[in-house]
């Protein structure tokens, strides 16, 4: 028997006795206890409308503590309906009475004009006030103003100096946020390793931004090395949870992974939960899928609804898969001034914004949209071999494009099957690792003792290579 427990127990029983004396002679301290015993069960029986009515109470005598947990309670519908109105008039009174809490409470209130006249300005004045009277959401929230200019302008500097304060304090969102700015080199120097530290610390925190960031860390290598394992199980994990950027990269890992990690049915599974979301990369490759038959029946119609729907939220490979769909007539009639047009457009500003997220060197986005464009169109005119594989190329290096496997693997055919010595090696290489495709070794020494024959010199390394492997497994066998 815990000694220790009971007289635990003994104290709660004789605390809420004391508490339940002092709030039948209306002592607010006392009733604004209860209130938390009874919302948390403890010592009592958890009873949210019990909480609700004695916060009520205390409330009612001016007392600050109360007002905030009924302002709470509204907010969120604990022991009562919710009535923002309601939240709106307590925290009103909190905050002028200079509560930090009120105030960063009030402020969420005017940045999301629920219940009042949406207003950034005065948001950003109350964060300010909460935040230097040091609260800690606050200054995590005073950091994301600055970084986003809700109220101010934009100024990355102070963004960084507060997330690090409240990350050092330990918030999980200031420490992901943090992870950002080192990341891009936002209002610090550039620096991969620690926004994986904070990243790091964040997920810990169990962090659902924080574990899709830290797993796209392990997926690229972003300051640690490239570790899909790693990546695989935070994916999950957050995917599970609800992160439907995560559901996207999850199917996509499930369709490029190697041997061991591919699964087709639950890559649909992901891209499908994701394009429920509305995450607009989703839609392009679950377009795919249906265009290739990969896991589902295909359906070409399927593939250019799922693709017209990523092209309006503005995604870049979604417009050029658009317009190969008009001018091959995949799943529409063929237009190809309209496929035309959709090429010309990717060297817009929301293109060139996107792929600054994912290029290390910005100069070269220009000029690499313009050669994507090129060969798009070079293929829409003869179906040259050699304009389809360069096009394999930009989409397996993600060269002016979103890297896409599936995409590059296309190309390669339609090159190798046109006899492409080069687009021999690719697919044979394709084969003989398990990318996209099962592995079949007797496809892809075929494709590749063609490519080698045409004086592919990769494709000859990996020949002689095996060549050699058979060699010593001979010896050894004999």
């Amino acid at each position: 028997m815990n000694h220790y427990n009971i007289g635990i127990e003994k104290d709660l029983e004789q605390t809420i006795y004391w508490y339940n004396k002092a709030a039948e002679s209306g002592y607010e301290v006392a009733e604004y206890s209860l209130g938390n015993c009874y919302k948390s069960g403890v010592g009592v029986d958890k009873d949210e409308i019990k909480a609700f009515e004695y916060y009520k109470k205390s409330a009612d005598k001016d007392y600050l503590n109360a007002q905030l947990e009924l302002g709470y309670c509204y907010s969120l519908g604990i022991g009562t309906e919710v009535n923002h109105a309601k939240a709106f008039e307590l925290y009103t009174i909190a905050a002028e009475k200079d509560s930090r809490v009120g105030q960063y409470n009030l402020a969420n209130l005017y940045v999301n004009g629920k219940v009042t006249e949406k207003d950034e300005v005065k948001a950003f004045t109350l964060y300010k006030k909460s935040a230097d009277k040091g609260f800690l959401n606050a200054q995590c929230q005073l950091g994301y103003c600055y970084e986003t200019g809700i109220g101010t302008e934009v100024d990355n500097f102070k963004a960084f100096e507060l997330y690090k304060i409240a990350a050092d304090k330990g918030s999980c969102i200031a420490q992901s946020n943090l992870g950002n700015l080192y990341e891009n080199g936002k209002g610090t120097v550039k620096d991969k390793i620690k926004a994986f530290e904070y990243y790091n610390k964040s997920a810990d925190q169990g962090y659902l931004n924080a574990q899709y960031q830290l797993g796209y860390c392990y997926i690229k290598g972003i300051g640690t090395d490239i570790n899909k394992a790693k990546a695989f199980e935070l994916y999950k994990i957050a995917a599970d949870k609800g992160s439907i950027n995560v559901q996207n990269n999850l199917g996509i890992l499930y369709l490029w992974g190697n041997e061991a990690e591919k699964d087709l049915e639950k890559a649909v599974y992901w891209l499908q939960k994701a394009t429920e979301n509305g995450v607009e990369f989703a839609y392009d490759n679950l377009g795919i899928c249906y265009e290739l038959g990969i896991s589902v029946n295909k359906n070409e119609t399927k593939a250019f609804e799922l693709y017209k729907k990523s092209a309006e939220k503005g995604y870049l490979n979604a417009k050029l898969s658009l317009g190969y769909c008009y001018i091959k007539g995949i799943g529409t009639k063929i237009d190809k001034e309209k496929g035309f047009e959709l090429y010309d457009k990717i060297t817009e500003k929301e293109n060139i914004e996107f792929l600054k997220s994912i290029y290390d060197n910005e100069e070269n986005i220009i000029s690499d949209l313009n050669l994507v464009n090129y060969f798009h169109k070079k293929s829409a005119e003869n179906d040259n071999n050699f304009v389809l594989y360069e096009l394999g190329n930009i989409y397996e290096i993600g060269k002016g494009v979103n890297k896409n496997l599936i995409r590059a693997f296309d190309y390669y055919k339609q090159a190798a099957d046109k006899g492409c010595v080069n687009g021999k090696y690719k697919l044979g290489y394709y084969f003989l690792h398990g990318i996209i495709v099962d592995i079949d070794k007797e496809k892809a020494f075929m494709l590749l003792k063609e490519s080698a024959e045409g004086g592919n010199d990769d494709a000859k390394k990996i020949l002689a290579q095996y060549e050699q492997d058979e060699g010593i497994e001979k010896e050894i066998d004999s």
